[in-house]
This record gives C-alpha cells, structure tokens and sequence, in this order.
C-alpha cells in the first residue's frame, strides 16, 4: 500500500498477458502475497487494502478462469495473525485457496494421461507474531500427519509426479522427526520442491538451487517484490526443467530436452531418455532436424538457443548438458543456504559472540585472583600489541563494578526474558532466548538468536574493548600522568567510539518500539536495561574511584608489590 504502485500495474499485466500467452496448467503463487509493513518499514500489521488489491486483480483478470491459481500463506502474510479464526486471517477471506484449505493442501490435475500432484506446505507460525521474530517456519507433528495423509492419498491416486512448494525453504522450517527433507524425501515421485522467502539474499544468492541428500530438487525463486520474477517450469518425459524470468522479458525460452546438466536427478528422473531422443524439445520450436545424441554420449557439452518474434526481440538461452549423466557443481552459496539449518547458524552467531564476550573476562579474572593470592606469576608478554590488549581486558576482569554487571547480564540473556511485549495485537507475550510465549503456545526460538547476536556484537562487545580501553588510560596515567589538558576536540575524539555505539543501541531500542509499543521498551532487558546499563558502566569505567584500579595495576606496575583486592 505504501511502496512501489507499479507492483500492482505489473502483477495485472501478469495476469492478464503473461497467463495468456504461456497458457499454464498451474499457476503456484509461494507466499507472501502482500507485504503487510507500515510505512515506517519496521512496524508489520495486516493492511484490508492490500489483500483487496490482491483478489481484485484476480476478478478483473478472471484468473481462475484461464488456470488453475495455486496460492498459499508466506510469513508476510501472517504477521500479526493471532491464529486462523482470527480477524485479521485475510488469507481466508481473500485468497484463492485460503477459503478451502486452512493448512497445507493438495491438489491433482491430469495432463496426456498422466496424473500430477501439488502438495502445499504451509509452515506458518501459528500464532504469527510481528516482525522480526516471525522469519522461521514450523510444523507440527499434527500438521506432519497431515502432510503424510497427503502423500499416501497421492501415491493410492496413481499420480506419477509430485510437485511440492511452499513458501519457506526447508533450511528455514522447524519440523518434528527428520525434518520436512526427509518426508519429502521418502516420496519417489517427488520431483522438486519449490520455494521463496529470501529474496536472493539481498542479491548475494541469486541463483539458489541444490539437489538435497534426500534426492530433491529445493529451488528458490528470486522475488517478485522487487525485482519482478517468475518461473517457467514443464515436466518432459518425467524429467523437471525450469527457467527463471524477469517480468515483461521477451521472448521465453525454456529448453526441456536435452535438460539442464546441473538439475539432473537420475534419482527421480530417468536421464537415459535424453540419450535416445530424436529431438531437442523447448518451448519455442524450430522444423529443422538438428539433433543426434551420439555425438553428445560422453561428458559434458552445451546448447544455445536464440529466439526472435515477429517484433524483432531476441533471446539467447545457453546452458550444459549430459547424456551420460556426468554431473555438475552446484553453487556453493546456494547450497549452504538450502542446505544447512538457519536457527543453528543463527544460535552459532549468538552463542560463539557470547563466548567472545564473556571467556576472556572470566579467564583473565580466574588468572588475576590466583596472581593475587600467590598462586601464579603474572604474565609476561613479549608482543607489545598483544600486550597492550591482554592488559586491557586484564583491567576490566579486575574491577567488581564493571565485571560482575557484565557477568550477570551475559548469565541473564541464556534464561531470563528479553522482552514482555503485544507480540500480536491484544496477545502478550514473552520472549527468551530459546522461543516465544504467547497465549500458552511455545513458539521455538530462532530470529531470536540473531536478535541477540545483533545486540551483542554491535554494542556489547565492542563496549568491552570501549571500558578496557579508558581503565587502560587510566592506568597509564598514573605511570606518567599528562603534562597539559586535553582540548575538547580530542577529548570528543576519546568518547566518540562509545557515542557511535551508544547511538546504535538508541536506535534498536526505537527500531523495539516501533515494533512492538512501549511497553516493550520499558520491560525490555536485552535492549533498553542493557542500554542504562551501559551509560552506568561507562560513568564507573571514567570516574569510579582510583582505588577500585589498584589490584589490576599493581599486577601490571613494574613494581613486584601486590595490594589488596579493594575495588
């Protein structure tokens, strides 16, 4: 509603002339059907106005009329949702599928004799919360059943292909058991599963395509949001192949036969068929007699297609394949991102930035207490550099008022809440580091982690080298105390690092509010306490009394008398 009015004009234009002149058995529309963000791009709530747009241009266009309209939920869609009953469900009340299925669904169509399976898999959270802590998919063991119910009714039909899609891709879903790989997996006539939600990865991943372990293809499509993509898919003989295109981009041209090298499957495709073809088959088509397998036998080779229209506009397609099924390498980016776990990576940030923070100190305040008792020397480090910042540390582990703060609200972040916050509209919830309570439905965490990831390594950790730093100086002033003042422009210069990073917590604090009210802000440990915290421990690091320093600079002073621990 509130960005890019040119998505409506081009959806229409989609509709009306793209479906026309493709003609498609099946459209599989993957999620987020609207956008569902305010206008300041950080609140998120279900806007009518969008979903009116929506199934507007599917009347206008009379969709349903010219092809079968495959739509499900994405995350968009959800946002703010407090469950499928709610009012704010316009998934059920304007979608094309949403009013006969409230959950994953299936649907069958027969083409030349051969019965075709489209398996939706909505992995929605239910309830949905707002942003951000709405990016991870999951499904239920009951949800699970119903999906398997769905694959026996496909296998007991005699279907001889399944499509799968869904909006999440399966690195991003939660699931019980092995995992919705593994159920996916288990069906021999599963082709592919299809899938968005990432938005090529800001345009790091554009091409983000692998065959999984199972013996699938995971394909994810770069969005129509932005940058205005679709998928031209057609199965040939058993055998998948696709092309991805730019909207308004003409002419298409998909080459079905000899498929793609790179999405060959002989685990669900039988390739040989390519080698005792007599033709090459696209979708764009030509009399002449070009083809003959026997010289293509071995290894890999390349087909290059070029198609002019009547108006003159060309398109070259070019691309590699195998008769023999010699195999090719898939992108590496796109592999790692279909095929790990985003909530394990996302708590491998969290928890290796945690340690990052937190061992050092621990270690360097064990070192230092067993220095002082006589129990161990103090540390000689030839490095000037590594000296200089073992130092540092060494300081901050031996100061109470500044350890043990930051030692108890690295311990509170692992239990306690990070927020008490209207997670959906008239719904309270509670968030930990491990998931989300609301309405007594546990929520497993995931964003979460990177949430916390963001907070500790844009503000907490470099604020430990902040304090470090300034006990660092004040330790150096006392062993050759400055011969003039400092001006005011170094001293800004001194302080500086701490305003920049003490500006970026304001900022996630309002980003918090924004998101979430304020009530949110106000029991809001990870971002607002941490922030009081931090302008407390900063005040102590600059003007704490000189004699809370002198257990660490007596460790460190040339001089080999101790004093007692008296900070």
């Amino acid at each position: 509603m509130f960005r890019d009015k040119n998505r409506v004009k081009n959806l229409g234009d989609f509709m009306h002339r793209t479906i026309s002149v493709i003609r498609p058995t099946v459209v599989v529309v993957s999620g987020d059907l609207t956008d569902a963000r305010s206008l300041n791009h950080i609140g998120s709530e279900q806007f009518e106005g969008e979903w009116e747009i929506y199934r507007n241009l599917l009347v206008q266009y009379n969709v349903t009329k010219k092809t079968v309209w495959l739509d499900l939920r994405g995350n968009h869609d959800n946002f703010n949702v407090a469950g499928w009953n709610s009012s704010s469900n316009y998934f059920h009340k304007y979608s094309v599928q949403g009013a006969k299925h409230s959950r994953s669904y299936i649907h069958q169509v027969t083409r030349g004799g051969d019965k075709y399976t489209f398996i939706a898999v909505d992995a929605c959270l239910e309830p949905g919360p707002k942003r951000p802590y709405n990016f991870i998919g999951m499904i239920t063991a009951d949800e699970m059943v119903n999906i398997e119910k769905m694959m026996a009714e496909a296998k007991e039909s005699g279907s001889r292909y399944t499509i799968w899609f869904g909006h999440y891709p399966t690195s991003c879903i939660l699931a019980p058991g092995g995992g919705i790989r593994e159920v996916i997996g288990r069906h021999e006539e599963g082709l592919v599963y299809l899938c968005g939600h990432l938005h090529t990865m800001g345009g790091m991943v554009k091409k983000m395509y692998t065959l999984q372990n199972e013996g699938f293809l995971e394909l994810e499509l770069g969005d129509w949001k932005d940058n205005r993509m679709f998928r031209l898919a057609a199965v040939d003989h058993g055998m998948f192949s696709f092309v991805d295109v730019h909207h308004n981009e003409w002419p298409i041209v998909l080459v079905t036969n000899p498929k793609d090298a790179l999405f060959n499957n002989p685990q669900r495709e039988n390739i040989r068929l390519q080698a005792e073809s007599t033709h090459i088959r696209l979708l764009a088509f030509s009399l002449a007699p070009i083809w003959d397998p026997m010289r293509y036998k071995q290894g890999l080779h390349h087909i290059e297609v070029l198609v002019q229209d009547e108006d003159g506009r060309e398109k070259s397609v070019r691309q590699a394949f195998s008769l023999d099924g010699t195999p090719m390498v898939f992108n590496v980016k796109g592999r790692f991102v279909l095929m790990t776990d985003a909530c394990q990576i996302f708590q491998a940030f969290f928890g290796t930035t945690l340690i990052i923070c937190i061992l050092p100190l621990i270690i360097f305040r064990i070192w230092h207490m067993a220095v002082v008792r006589g129990r161990a020397k103090r540390p000689k480090i030839q490095w000037s550099f590594l000296r200089c910042w073992i130092r540092r540390l060494w300081l901050l582990a031996s100061v109470n008022r500044l350890f043990f703060p930051l030692l108890v609200f690295y311990m509170y972040l692992l239990v306690g809440p990070w927020s008490v916050a209207d997670v959906i509209d008239g719904h309270f919830g509670v968030v930990f580091m491990w998931g989300i309570l609301v309405d007594g439905i546990f929520l497993p965490g995931s964003l979460t982690y990177l949430y916390g990831f963001f907070q500790l390594a844009l503000c907490q950790l470099p604020l430990i080298y902040v304090y470090a730093s300034i006990l660092d100086r004040r330790y150096r002033h006392t062993i050759s105390p400055p011969t003039r003042p400092k001006g005011r422009l170094r001293k800004f210069l001194q302080h500086l690092p701490f305003l920049t990073i003490i500006t970026v917590e304001f900022i996630l604090v309002y980003i918090h509010w924004a998101s979430y009210g304020f009530l949110a802000v106000i029991l809001g440990p990870l971002r607002t306490w941490s922030l009081v915290m931090n302008f407390v421990l900063w005040y102590q690091a600059q003007y704490m009394p000189d004699k809370c320093l002198h257990s660490g600079q007596a460790v460190w002073s040339t001089q080999p008398k101790l004093v007692k621990d008296d900070n």
